[in-house]
């Protein structure tokens, strides 16, 4: 197990054993990751600064993730797993035995193929297939690991975003940044180790999906928005300069320094350390959300407008994130759920996405990041091969929810480059080669950042937990 043994008792312990005097001074602070709490035992971090660095299980391959969520499921069908047979079988029912039992939310088991909305070409010297609704991509196709061949077991949008990210269906188990996080600490004093940004309409698993559950609320994923302020009254008002804000935090650290020696509860030791750490970001925030030190080449390349929110100004603050120390970047855009028109959502949405997503990968590599940083594309499950067709609710030629088999990309991090791993059938219904589980996934990216995914444990009540539960394995084929 890696890091504190779950025991809050540990932690009162050192709480009252060594921080009992000047806890706010040495930054409890020192919970933000301060070089000067490096010292001492490796217990007494664990106890006093959950978020000091801590050594990996091995050698990792990457040091941050950014996770690239699309939330609502995009079609693997009409952008990355071509299926020439779906086009013979337009306006044909698939055959009973290749359904078998599954049911769906919203069309019939019989409900008729649907062909792919978009022709398809191979690019880049890997040859990889996609869709003409990503341009931007197929340049970069030659830097990505394609994998056709993930499953997952849940197959409505809430359960199965906060399964991807929590390893578990229902809210209430650390997400894979606290996890992250809780495993490796922080690699930065000035912004949080787990940040989060959304672009879109709302995200069905919600703050669940970023959540630290059981583990200690320092290492929940911290939600920045994309504009203004990144987080809400960050910025002082009028008439507080530096000196007072500083004195009135020492104030309200001393308070509950002192409700922390009669409760010993750590909760209290993250509140100081969020007050801590709200101090520090009115000046590494604004400083990180200006994109006017970046060259117009940099701009142009993500197609940003650094006074406009968008899912490109997200990518691109993700890698600044990363530059100053980020360990874990969650973005989510939103809107993927194409039950009606799915050529029209994909236009919509690879409009927004695909530029940015593409120019991530290329910026990174020029700046020699892209070895050290993973990133990862993908939703939460698949869209069915059948069409989705409903006068009553005014839906037609969409796609269902697909749970059996769906597609995701990654880049840099340990992953090998211009690889298409994983392959479904005529239809693109079942996996018929090297399928890969979300659990699988999850165990995947720990692996690149060092961390064995069976021995990054926490006891709660009475049991060991880990991301991927009692599941999922390294897919080693995809790693370098």
């Amino acid at each position: 197990m890696l890091g504190p043994p779950s025991s809050t008792n540990i932690a009162r312990r050192h709480f009252l054993q060594d921080c009992g005097v000047g806890l706010g001074k040495i930054a409890l602070a020192g919970l933000i990751t301060s070089a000067s709490s490096r010292h001492g035992s490796a217990a007494e971090l664990a106890a006093t600064n959950p978020l000091a660095p801590r050594d990996p299980h091995f050698a990792p391959k990457a040091k941050a993730v950014i996770h690239l969520f699309m939330a609502g499921a995009p079609s693997q069908l009409d952008l990355f797993d071509y299926k020439p047979k779906l086009v013979e079988y337009e306006g044909k029912s698939i055959p009973p035995e290749i359904i078998g039992g599954q049911r769906y939310a919203f069309i019939r088991s019989d409900a008729a193929c649907l062909g792919p909305r978009f022709p398809f070409q191979k690019y880049g010297q890997s040859g990889a297939e996609l869709s003409e609704m990503l341009p931007h991509l197929s340049k970069v196709v030659d830097d990505i690991c394609l994998v056709k061949s993930i499953r997952t077991d849940q197959f409505n949008h809430a359960p199965a975003q906060i399964f991807f990210n929590t390893g578990f269906s229902q809210p209430g188990r650390p997400s894979m940044g606290s996890w992250v996080t809780y495993g490796l600490g922080a690699e930065t004093n000035n912004l949080p180790a787990f940040v989060v940004m959304s672009t879109g309409a709302g995200i069905s698993g919600g703050a669940a999906n970023w959540s630290s559950g059981f583990l200690s609320t320092v290492h929940t994923g911290v939600r920045f928005r994309n504009e203004g302020d990144p987080i809400l009254n960050v910025s002082s008002p009028d008439g507080i300069d530096a000196r007072l804000q500083r004195d009135s935090l020492d104030l309200v650290g001393s308070l509950n320094r002192q409700r922390l020696a009669v409760q010993q509860d750590p909760e209290i030791a993250t509140r100081i350390a969020s007050y801590e750490m709200a101090f520090r970001l009115q000046t590494s925030a604004p400083e990180l959300m200006d994109l006017r030190s970046e060259t117009q080449e940099t701009l142009d390349l993500y197609g940003v407008d650094p006074d406009k929110p968008s899912f490109a100004r997200a990518c691109l603050l993700a890698r600044r994130m990363v530059e100053r120390g980020v360990r874990f970047i969650n973005i989510y855009n939103e809107g993927w759920d194409a039950h009606s028109d799915v050529a029209g959502n994909l236009k919509k949405n690879c409009g927004a996405t695909d530029q940015a997503s593409a120019a991530l990968v290329t910026d990174l590599k020029r700046l020699g990041m892209l070895d050290e940083t993973l990133v990862v594309w993908g939703g939460e499950f698949g869209r069915t091969p059948m069409v989705e067709t409903n006068p009553a609710l005014g839906r037609s030629l969409g796609r269902d929810h697909h749970p059996q088999a769906y597609t995701m990309w990654f880049a840099g991090g340990g992953f090998k480059a211009g690889m298409t791993y994983g392959q479904t059938d005529d239809l693109g219904f079942h996996i018929v080669e090297n399928p890969v589980h979300v659990h699988d996934v999850q165990a995947t990216i720990l692996n690149c950042l060092g961390l064995d995914h069976e021995r990054l444990t926490f006891t709660y009540q009475g049991r060991q937990y880990r991301l991927t539960d009692v599941h999922g394995h390294v897919v080693k084929d995809l790693l370098i």
